[in-house]
């Protein structure tokens, strides 16, 4: 099997690809640990050479070799998608007894020469699944990127927050989390929070790196401010640092000031 091994290799556009970007880029590596994808009480996928596909502006993608897949549960179908970097993609049903994940699995039967390495390779839609496994440990949401890193910094910033001209949190210490593509956040104690203001929400979301986030919603004035903050009360072990630290949404509600300076508003996908 051949893979490049290099971090960002020169993308070369195939043959055809009128709406190519001549910027963009793909990078394929094998991954050094065991994957499987389970469905229906059934592993259909299980793998020591999976390949793990970054490319600009997309979630990064696990592809199976066909060998180490349970092609006998996949049915091919007749949906198929073109991709103006990798060409086109043919799709395949998959049941198990009584469960059934349309269009749920695809392979490029003949991918450009920059893609030779997926050739018939499978990959599978993340949330169709039942369970992901790396080694023995859940992963979540989508396949984690091993090329990005997640900082998370002891500080001595003064960090206050106001909802509805209240001060709700106010700290020298926080916590300071740094994601590439995310904005900067500022992780406070319990202890330097006002949390009779809040309350939980049964709210949960799930982070490929960080874990598992629990929220609450404020109660200022008579007005409830929903999901106005998120903790992280089941991190991975890789942001252990941040566990039950609580973090404000610079895109709702609250004003964040840090060193006098109040943060301005932003506009991101967790806006309202």
């Amino acid at each position: 099997m051949q893979v490049d091994k290099s971090i960002f290799p020169v993308f070369r556009p195939w043959d055809g690809a009128a709406t190519a970007d001549s910027g963009h880029w793909i990078h394929i590596v094998e991954v050094p640990k065991r994957l499987r994808v389970i469905f229906g009480g059934e592993t259909i996928a299980d793998s020591r050479r999976v390949l793990l596909l970054r490319e600009a502006h997309c979630l990064p993608l696990y592809y199976f070799v066909k060998d180490d897949v349970r092609t006998d549960l996949l049915t091919p179908t007749d949906f198929k998608t073109t991709c103006p970097y990798k060409s086109d993609a043919s799709y395949w049903t998959l049941k198990v007894r009584d469960r059934v994940a349309e269009n749920a699995a695809w392979s490029y039967l003949e991918p450009p020469s920059n893609c030779a390495a997926i050739k018939g390779c499978f990959s599978f839609e993340w949330a169709k699944m039942d369970r992901w496994h790396e080694e023995e440990e859940e992963v979540f949401v989508h396949a984690r990127d091993p090329y990005k890193r997640i900082d998370a910094l002891q500080s001595s910033r003064y960090v206050r927050v106001e909802i509805a001209g209240e001060t709700i949190a106010e700290t020298h210490r926080p916590t300071i989390v740094i994601e590439p593509g995310h904005p900067l956040r500022y992780y406070i104690r319990g202890e330097d929070l006002h949390m009779d203001v809040l309350e939980p929400s049964p709210t949960r979301s799930r982070c490929p790196y960080k874990g598992i986030a629990a929220y609450w919603s404020a109660w200022l004035h008579g007005k409830r401010y929903t999901d106005i903050c998120w903790s992280y009360v089941e991190p991975t072990r890789e942001s252990l640092k941040i566990k039950d630290l609580v973090c404000f949404f610079q895109e709702r509600e609250a004003v964040i000031h840090v060193d006098g300076e109040q943060l301005p508003a932003l506009r991101t996908k967790w806006s309202r």
